[in-house]
Parts: C-alpha cells; structure tokens; sequence
C-alpha cells in the first residue's frame, strides 16, 4: 500500500480532513494544559503538612464578657482563663495532649511576618508564618524534632494578642533554616523577627511545618514557619488538641462540654455544619481547605473527557460517513485481492495522518496556551512529558475510534464492486 492513494482521497475531502485536524488540534492543547493542572492541584491536595493529622481537632471559641484592653491587668486575665481552659482539656480521659496555639496549618488564618539576620534590617531575608504556644505545641501537632530542643515550660511567655512580637527563642522549619543557614548549623543562631532590635536565639529546627494559608500568595514560603513560646491573650482562643488513638469522635464531643463546665460565658457552635463549627477534625480542616483545588481537579477531568468523547465521536463519524462514500472502490480493491487487513490498515493509516497534523498543531498550541496560563495566572511551566502524554492519549483515541468503521469497511464483500455492472 502506498501513500498517493491515501493523499488522492484526502484532497477530495478537504473540509472534513480540515476540521478533524483542528478539532484533534484543539483536544490536545487542552487536555495537556488541563491533565498538568490536574496533576498540580492533586500534588497540593496530598502534600504533607508536617502534623500527624491522625487524631488531631481544633475547638475555637470566643468569651462573653471577657477583658477587651491590653493592660496588664486585662492581659492576666485573659491568661488565666485561657490557662484553666488548657487544663480541662488536658485532664479529659480521651486527650492525650491539648495546647492553646493562634491558628494551624491549612485553617487560612496566617499571622506572618519578615525575618531578617541583623537589626532593624530593611529587607527581610525570608517571610514566615507564625505559631504561638506552649512546650506542648510539638507533642501535640506531631511536628518532629530533628535538631535541638524543645521549649521548657519555664520559657513560655504570655502577652496581649496585639503586643510586641519579640521573641526570645524560637523553633524554625528546616526549610526556613536552610534558606536563613545554608552553609550551618541553625540551632544556638540568632534571627530578628519583624525587623526588630532584639535577637530571637533557634534552640531547635522541625522537619517540616505548612503555613496555615493555602492561598496562591503564600506559595514562595510555604513551608517557612516560626513556633514562638508564648500564650496570646485575647477575646478569642483556638485549641489544637490530640485525642488518644481510636478516641477521636469521643474526645471531639466531650471538649466542648470541659470548656462550658468551666465558664458557660463562651459562645461555642459545636453542633453546626463544618463551615460554622467551632469543633472539626484536621481531617475537616484538610478537606475544606483544599476544596477549591479538588473542584478544579474534576472540572478539568471532565472537560477533558467531554473533549475526547467530541473528538472520538467526530473521527467516528467522520470516517463512517467516508466508508459509505467508498463502498464501491472498497469492493474494487477486494476484488483486486486486497485482503481485510489491508483495508482495515488503510483507514488506520488515513486516520493516523490527519490526526498526526492535528496533533502537531496541537503541540503548538498547547505551548502556547501553557505560557498564557503563565502570564497571566502565574502557573508553572509545563513539563514535556505532560505534552507526550496528551499526544500518545489523542493518537491512541484517534487509532481507537477508527477501529470500527475501518472494520467495516474490511467486511465490505468483493461482490459490491459488480453490482452496478
């Protein structure tokens, strides 16, 4: 079999070879672009945030009444009550570690700041997320603790929400210690946190620590955290606590009655739908926080198999309509001695050189819709092998879809090509 054939009937059917061409043009620049913002929103939806999410809640709630100033006197206050709701948490059958912390990971309340290697520096070396606790913030998160120590219960401080953040010590990510130490050891180094004055000594580096947002923004420093030793004294209060194993659901229910039995002046709403709840698993926190992601995720799948189902059934079509057109020359060529196989291959061929041009198009295409993306969404670039794999998907569903009319064509008996005669 040769080329010129298939040429020959190409160019009588220009305007069907034209519009399959740019219809596989069009599938594969999209679904390229559309299987690599798949993959980069599952890669964020699993990424680890550094906790031992297993077993983990977090309870929010506000006082009535509470003291609104930030002088002493209202600052003391407001510890107390925040240190005697710890300790009713702590004490519950079912928790095994509970402590008052500012915000968590994936919960889009960040608290962030610069952080810098001298005094009153201009520029910031690095941005960073902040977390505010006691010496049971690393227990009960499951951070793990790869250089250094933890906090002492005698270094833990207690200051008005918007007081002066000027830490003593502090415990940093070893994403953030490499970017601030990359030639060192950051454990016994001094950083400034909010461009201040005073050094802030690292006595210890985690593994890893996500910043609570998960927005778009916070993307260049991610995984740069700062855990401060100190109690925050407000209105409000947010509580990380670890249930024992297998005692979550129980320790989840029995939290917020602790917490009314020591001041019912609180408003607590721990039995409304996740978005209102005050008590959620970091399960909830996890799903909810990247609900966005997994909703793009399955737009684009389903665009994507909208496509390829338009651009299958076209070649299905397109071909069965090209096969009825062909039926005598068909019979011709197996009464010639054109056996199935070649018939069969013919059309496969046929279909494989009008997609080919499509799909080199495509590939063009799909560049070029990638660098908008870029430009104007700040997406990553995308990888070749997300191209070559959308050219092996579209060639292979083109091959697929012309399998049948092609069969049909095979079947076609030497007979037909006698019955006009």
């Amino acid at each position: 079999m040769t080329l010129p054939p298939i040429l020959a009937a190409l160019r009588k059917h220009k305007a069907g070879v034209l519009l399959i061409a740019l219809q596989v043009a069009l599938t594969l620049a999209i679904v390229c672009n559309a299987i690599f913002i798949i993959g980069q929103r599952v890669q964020r939806i699993h990424r680890p945030t550094g906790l031992q999410e297993d077993n983990l809640f977090m309870v929010t709630q506000s006082w009535v009444g509470a003291p609104t100033g930030d002088d002493q006197a209202a600052t003391d206050k407001l510890d107390s009550m925040l240190r005697t709701d710890v300790a009713a948490l702590r004490n519950l059958p079912d928790v095994e570690s509970a402590v008052a912390i500012n915000t968590m990971p994936l919960t889009n309340s960040t608290w962030s700041g610069g952080i810098g290697m001298k005094p009153d520096q201009e520029h910031s070396t690095a941005q960073a997320a902040y977390y505010f606790g006691d010496e049971q913030m690393l227990p009960t998160l499951g951070l793990r603790l790869i250089a250094g120590r933890n906090f002492t219960s005698a270094e833990i401080q207690h200051r008005a929400f918007r007081g002066t953040n000027e830490p003593v010590l502090v415990i940093i990510t070893k994403a953030l210690a490499d970017k601030l130490f990359p030639d060192g050891n950051a454990v016994g180094k001094v950083i400034y946190v909010d461009g201040g004055k005073k050094p802030s000594t690292v006595v210890g580096v985690v593994e890893r620590m996500q910043v609570p947002s998960v927005q778009s923004w916070a993307n260049y420093f991610t995984w740069y955290s700062v855990l401060i030793p100190a109690r925050l004294d407000a209105g409000f209060a947010r509580y990380a606590i670890r249930a024992k194993p297998g005692r979550l659901q129980a320790a989840m229910r029995e939290a917020p009655k602790a917490l009314f039995a020591v001041d019912p002046m609180r408003v607590l709403d721990e039995g409304a739908t996740y978005e209102d709840s005050s008590v959620h698993s970091f399960a909830d926190i996890r799903a909810n926080a990247y609900r966005a992601d997994r909703g793009m995720a399955v737009l684009m799948g389903v665009i994507c198999l909208i496509l390829l189902c338009v651009t299958g059934a076209g070649i299905v079509g397109l071909t069965s309509f090209w096969v009825g057109q062909r039926h005598k020359q068909i019979g011709v060529r197996r009464a010639l001695g054109a056996r199935k196989i070649d018939i069969l291959r013919y059309f496969q061929l046929e279909n494989l050189m009008i997609a080919g041009v499509g799909a080199a198009v495509g590939v063009a295409l799909a560049v070029g819709l990638n660098l908008l993306l870029m430009h104007f969404y700040e997406m990553d670039r995308m990888p070749v092998l997300y191209v070559l794999l959308g050219l092996v998907v579209v060639l292979a569903l083109g091959q697929a879809a012309v399998f049948a009319p092609a069969r049909r064509a095979a079947n076609v008996p030497p007979v037909v090509a006698t019955r006009s005669v």
